[in-house]
């Protein structure tokens, strides 16, 4: 009869350690969820769009989430205070809205198209535009390659309603109402470092746009074409990033000097906000 209650016993052990197993090989036979969430919050010493300065180089604070299906269709928004040049006559405030679809190429390559509407909350009118754009990406070994390419249709926010800077500090339009467009092309390319959590880092890109100010006496393309660049790393621990990185652009002062007073630190015509710098960055995902 012992014998009997020891074998019930046993087996009355071994059920729930059963299920329990049975449980965990079901979480990860599971199919992914159809959507996730994702996110992150930065805090960098320089909010730089395309080389370009748009906090009068100083600090940013950032932050976006993106909403994802496994279709490939995403939505999503992304946050930065502005200062200076960057406000395009907002609240010191950009809020973009992302939508887009990504879709795999191959085991190692992705296509990923969509559109970003810049807003800038509480600016005069005829401030926000539409950006659809085009991504590119592949990876091989540890090198993770992406070429890209956005195009800005014609709008008022980035046509030439002055001619020069001082036209702009004058309040002087000398082409209200105007429309452009605006093309941008750029490629980066990031390597990992075996065995390291360092991740080095690369971008160019080029501008093609106005050459001149928008009604609220800024420019996506100043100068109308230009180049951009920048190198650094990542160093990654968990969720936890910190870049650092050197901007530059090939925007020289006497190239800019008729968009000044706009074009400089403080908006007083002195310096360049297209200059070269270091910027530091620490971002953490969600």
């Amino acid at each position: 009869m012992r014998s009997y209650l020891a074998v019930v016993a046993a087996v009355s052990a071994l059920v729930p350690a059963a299920a329990q197993a049975q449980a965990a090989a079901d979480d990860r036979t599971a199919p992914p969820a159809a959507v996730s969430v994702s996110g992150a919050a930065t805090v960098a010493s320089d909010y730089r769009f395309r080389g370009v300065s748009q906090t009068d180089r100083n600090m940013a604070v950032q932050g976006g989430i993106t909403i994802a299906h496994q279709s490939g269709v995403y939505v999503g928004t992304w946050a930065s205070n502005l200062a200076g040049w960057g406000t395009f006559g907002g609240a010191n405030m950009e809020l973009d809205l992302i939508a887009g679809y990504k879709a795999k190429l191959s085991d190692t390559g992705t296509v990923d198209f969509g559109l970003t509407w810049y807003m800038y909350p509480g600016g005069a009118a005829k401030t926000d535009f539409a950006e659809p754009y085009v991504k590119l990406s592949g990876t091989t070994g540890p090198a993770t390659l992406t070429a890209g390419a956005a195009y800005a249709p014609r709008q008022q926010a980035i046509g030439k309603w002055y001619a020069t800077g001082a036209d702009a500090a004058a309040a002087t339009y000398t082409g209200p109402g105007a429309k452009d467009d605006n093309l941008y092309l750029w490629g980066d390319g990031a390597v990992a470092v075996a065995g390291t959590p360092v991740t080095a880092k690369a971008h160019v890109g080029h501008s093609w746009g106005q050459d001149g100010l928008g009604p609220n006496a800024t420019a996506v393309a100043p100068t109308g074409a230009y180049w951009d660049w920048s190198l650094g790393a990542d160093v990654t621990f968990d969720k936890l990033t910190l870049n650092v990185s050197y901007v530059d652009t090939d925007i020289t002062r006497r190239a800019s000097r008729y968009l000044q007073p706009s074009f400089s630190e403080g908006q007083d015509g002195s310096g360049s906000i297209a200059g070269g710098t270091v910027v530091a960055s620490l971002t953490a995902a969600f």
